[in-house]
């Protein structure tokens, strides 16, 4: 069995929901209104991505919030 190490992006939504994002993975996301709930569904969305694709290797550097005006 291959172990795997994920980095998960983890924000709050405008209607409070916690979205998590899996960048290493294409469409790899779910969402729950608390952490405790999240954390299970993000790691069977994981799973479910990787019947379907190889990750794409990446490291975790730092994460910016950048502004943009239009």
């Amino acid at each position: 069995m291959r172990k795997y190490k994920f980095s998960v992006l983890i924000e709050r939504d405008e209607d409070g929901y916690l979205v998590a994002t899996v960048p290493s993975l294409k469409s790899c996301y779910t969402q729950a209104k608390t952490m405790e709930e999240l954390i299970p569904r993000i790691k069977e969305v994981i799973e479910l991505c990787l019947q379907e694709e190889e990750p794409t290797p990446m490291v975790f550097e730092e994460v910016q919030q950048i502004e943009v005006a239009l």
